[in-house]
């Protein structure tokens, strides 16, 4: 990452310095490795130069551009332009008894010339600057209180002479007092090298760029969004939980990582069986059942897969998903008890849990029964030919007829029983296809909820989109589901432009 990371300090007497800088290095020569170099407050041979960023430590140049204070006092502020590069800064204090108000304040800052990339970083840089902030406050703060048990600092303070004109020599013994000394920290110095590195390189991998034609999909805005309320949401918990223990830590990153079969990625590296596409899924399951399937899933209902291999449960959902808008997808890969409908519309169960009732009975839900086919492993039998070491068996209480629509549904089984159409190329179809009916959910939406229209226009406009005709139940039902997997970025925008519309007329 074409960024530096730097420690500063408010001086007493000389006012903001630079104590200590972390950047990544760029040699001349083409070169794919980068190394990391650290600057100490006694390195002073002049400017590093590289692809990226240069500074002076201790210069005068780099005073005079330095952020003094923040909002508050404490904590983050973003500042900067594109001449010089921005900033994004955490302001502290540390706690010391030789000092004026018994405290000297820092800051850590992270320069770069990237101003999105470093807004986009914003909750990852304040997550973890806090941990190292915390670190560093929690240190000071026991040497800070073994030295007041020993000369309370208060009291001297009280009981000696106050004279203006002697205060500013007083001071000058104490100005130059180290963070070092003030956290009894050996390695401090290579501690804070290898938290900033870290940083650094974390910070560089963790958000790439992608050439993208046209405007992102709706998926993208989705997949978007859903990142940054995550980090928004780990963020508020660790102000929250400031002083959890790193046991407290610990568990909460592990049960964040404990449905790992969630992630799609992973699928491949974990062994036995699997569903490689929709096309394979249809060969296992046959035609009927397939479609029955597909159609429950277009539909928005809730479609339950319990059996004893989790791997092919989360096989089946990673081709299932593919026919949904990642709006749309609300999965529990797997569960060892029922989860309800608004929760998820992907669950997976273990053999033995039961189900509900009132959810077997429901027309708007699907179950697959996974039943192991042999008593016995059978070395002949291979392990991807999994209609010879399982039996499916679904069951619902639907009784629509699913052989009209909805039409989304038809071109694919077209394009799934050309055996000529690559597995590949079938995916691109679907894709087509997905893009051509979310295109036709923003019409609807914009027309019926945005602008209030009534039944007889919205009738119009599916006609218009070729929403009717046969299986017209089906495809409207599809258009008002997958109306919900809409990001919230093209919603508010709708919002935003129906509103300014409405005032321009006043204006």
């Amino acid at each position: 990452m074409n960024a530096l990371v730097a420690l500063c300090h408010f001086c007493e007497l000389h006012g903001p310095r630079t104590l200590f800088c972390t950047e990544a290095l760029h040699p001349p020569s083409p070169s794919p490795s980068s190394q990391v170099g650290a600057q100490m407050p006694g390195d002073r041979d002049g400017d590093r130069d590289g692809e990226g960023l240069t500074m002076k430590a201790n210069s005068s140049a780099t005073q005079k551009e330095m952020c003094e204070v923040c909002p508050g006092r404490e904590g983050p502020i973003f500042f900067g332009d594109e001449q010089h590069g921005f900033v994004f800064s955490h302001t502290f204090f540390i706690k010391d008894s030789l000092a004026r108000g018994f405290q000297r304040w820092y800051s850590i800052v992270m320069v770069a010339m990237d101003r999105i990339y470093l807004i986009n970083s914003w909750p990852f840089l304040l997550r973890h600057l806090k941990l190292t902030i915390q670190s560093l406050q929690s240190t000071a703060l026991k040497v800070f209180d073994n030295e007041q048990g020993v000369c309370p600092q208060r009291a001297v303070r009280m009981n000696s002479a106050f004279s203006p004109a002697v205060f500013p020599h007083q001071r000058s013994g104490n100005a130059a007092r180290s963070l070092t000394s003030l956290t009894q920290h050996p390695n401090l110095w290579a501690s804070l090298h290898s938290s900033f590195s870290w940083l650094l390189k974390a910070c560089g991998s963790r958000l790439t760029e992608k050439l993208l034609e046209g405007a992102p999909t709706e998926d993208t805005l989705v997949l978007i969004e859903r990142q940054t309320e995550q980090e928004e949401e780990m963020s508020c918990w660790e102000g929250a939980e400031g002083g959890a223990s790193k046991t407290q830590r610990h568990l909460s990153e592990t049960e964040l990582a404990h449905n790992f079969l969630s992630d799609d990625t992973k699928l491949d590296e974990l062994p036995g069986p699997k569903f490689r596409s929709l096309r394979h899924l249809r060969q296992v399951l046959g035609a009927p059942d397939f479609r029955q399937l597909a159609w429950h899933v277009l539909m928005g209902n809730q479609v339950i897969w319990r059996g004893a291999d989790p791997v092919l449960i989360q096989s089946a959902f990673t081709v299932l998903k593919s026919l949904l808008p990642v709006g749309c997808v609300r999965s529990v890969p797997y569960s060892s008890q029922y989860e309800e409908a608004y929760k998820c519309n992907f669950l997976g169960l273990c053999p033995d849990v039961p189900i509900p009732a009132h959810v077997s009975s429901s027309e708007f839900t699907v179950l697959v029964d996974v039943t192991s086919e042999r008593s016995c492993h059978i070395p002949a039998v291979r392990e991807d030919d999994i209609s010879s070491l399982y039996q499916f068996t679904i069951t619902s209480a639907n009784t629509q007829p699913i052989d009209r629509g909805p039409a989304l549904l038809n071109k694919l089984e077209v394009a799934l029983c050309n055996e000529n159409l690559s597995v590949d190329v079938v995916s691109h179809c679907l894709l087509c296809l997905k893009e051509e009916w979310m295109n036709k959910v923003k019409v609807l939406f914009k027309f019926s909820k945005v602008d209030g229209r009534g039944r007889e226009d919205t009738q119009k406009v599916l006609a218009l989109l070729g929403a009717t005709g046969p299986g017209e139940e089906d495809n409207v039902r599809l258009l008002k589901y997958w109306m919900t997997g809409l990001s919230k970025t093209y919603k508010s925008h709708l919002m935003t432009a129906v509103r300014g519309g409405e005032r321009s007329p006043s204006q």
